[in-house]
């Protein structure tokens, strides 16, 4: 497990945390940013080719045919330009981003096969934690590295790890499991999408952390501009961001096991878009780097909160026997918002400034919560539990 969520994140964090420091530090425009992060796209699309997953080869060599392209991708980006942004740049990222997202298919569907009943705890213990540390390699051990040794090191780092994992996911324990045939994989995926209240439910998840995604994009950016350092970049990313977060998720955690799933949704989800408005006012007042460490600080604790809830609703409507290709739909739909949200996130701040364009962000956070109605019927129906 460890291996795994450690392989997953990774990727992950250098397509969120590390690019957009990458291209802002040569002088990339915001707007090409922006538009930058809708390389993010395989993410939201990956559930039109999970089935595949599902009907072609082992999960292991899938994961490790994925990380091998991975590792190739990056080789190419570090001996490539970073400004102005060329045709093969982009082609080498979208390479990387479709293999990371393959990737999580595969491990999702790989993870559920060789769980037991009752293991669900602890290896989700191990899941958060390893992918955590996954972001800190990325978010602030890759940007260390960049910041003495430049971004080829940087880039030839992460290139080697990837292809280290390769190798170790060989060796994982192979699990025994049973393939199911097209019809019956359609049957059931159909009889779930028909279930009553599937369409404003799919809506709200499309919907619960677009104003967190929309703003993700621009905060770099705007730590850069505001004169953070690399090292303090790694440094606010390694340290306070990942223990704010991880606090933040144990609350969150707790509050929804003690009022439940749907009240975890509302009132977490609240707090996770106030931190936008703690951002605009920052950008607005200033308030130096005193400022923008504690926005960053609010903004983690309050993601961690809001993500404790989302996660437990998502595992909660999905069915235990294709929980993997309907954790895959569920996922694009929830990355989706955020390819779309952050490909425009440049222009909304080229147009609007930092201040304006954070507190929007705020108020996109807010339609999702017209569809709780429907919500709350799947979170109390049994239909919508995992199956016994």
């Amino acid at each position: 497990m460890a291996v795994l969520y450690f392989a997953e994140g990774l990727p992950f964090g250098i397509a969120k945390d590390v690019l957009p420091v990458y291209f802002r530090v040569h002088g990339v425009a915001l707007r090409d940013i922006g538009w930058l992060s809708a390389l993010t796209a395989p993410w939201s699309a990956k559930f039109l080719w999970s089935p595949l997953v599902d009907q072609l080869g082992t999960r292991r060599l899938w994961i490790a045919a994925a990380l091998t392209v991975m590792t190739g991708a990056l080789l190419v980006v570090q001996g490539l330009p970073p400004a102005p942004v060329a045709i093969a740049l982009v082609l080498a990222l979208l390479a990387f981003t479709t293999a990371a997202a393959t990737q999580d298919v595969a491990i999702d569907a790989y993870t559920i096969e060789l769980l037991e009943r009752g293991e669900e705890g602890i290896a989700n213990g191990v899941r958060v934690s390893a992918y955590r540390v996954a972001l800190i390699v990325a978010g602030a051990i890759l940007l260390a590295v960049a910041a003495r040794a430049g971004w080829p090191a940087a880039f030839t780092t992460a290139a080697a790890l990837l292809a280290a994992l390769a190798v170790v996911v060989l060796l994982l324990p192979a699990v025994d499991r049973r393939q199911q045939t097209p019809a019956e994989w359609a049957r059931t995926f159909t009889h779930w999408l028909a279930r009553p209240g599937a369409l404003p439910v799919f809506l709200f998840v499309l919907l619960y952390k677009v104003g967190d995604t929309a703003m993700g994009p621009m905060v770099r950016p705007f730590w850069v501009d505001r004169g953070l350092t690399l090292d303090e970049i790694a440094l606010l990313t390694a340290t306070f961001g990942v223990a704010a977060t991880v606090v933040g998720a144990l609350l969150g955690g707790a509050f929804t096991s003690r009022f439940g799933v749907f009240r975890g949704l509302w009132v977490l989800g609240l707090l996770q878009a106030g931190s936008n408005v703690v951002y605009a006012v920052v950008a607005w007042v200033g308030w130096g780097r005193p400022g923008v460490y504690a926005a960053s600080l609010v903004e983690s604790f309050t993601g961690g909160l809001g993500t404790a809830a989302f996660l437990a609703f998502l595992m909660r409507i999905c069915d235990k026997q294709q929980a993997a290709t309907q954790y895959a739909l569920l996922s694009a739909l929830f990355n989706l918002s955020g390819t779309l949200a952050g490909a425009f996130s440049g222009i909304g701040t080229e147009r609007l400034g930092y201040g304006a364009y954070f507190a929007t962000t705020f108020v996109l956070a807010l339609p999702a919560y017209v569809l709780l109605p429907w919500v709350r019927r799947w979170i109390d129906d049994p239909g919508a539990v995992r199956s016994a």
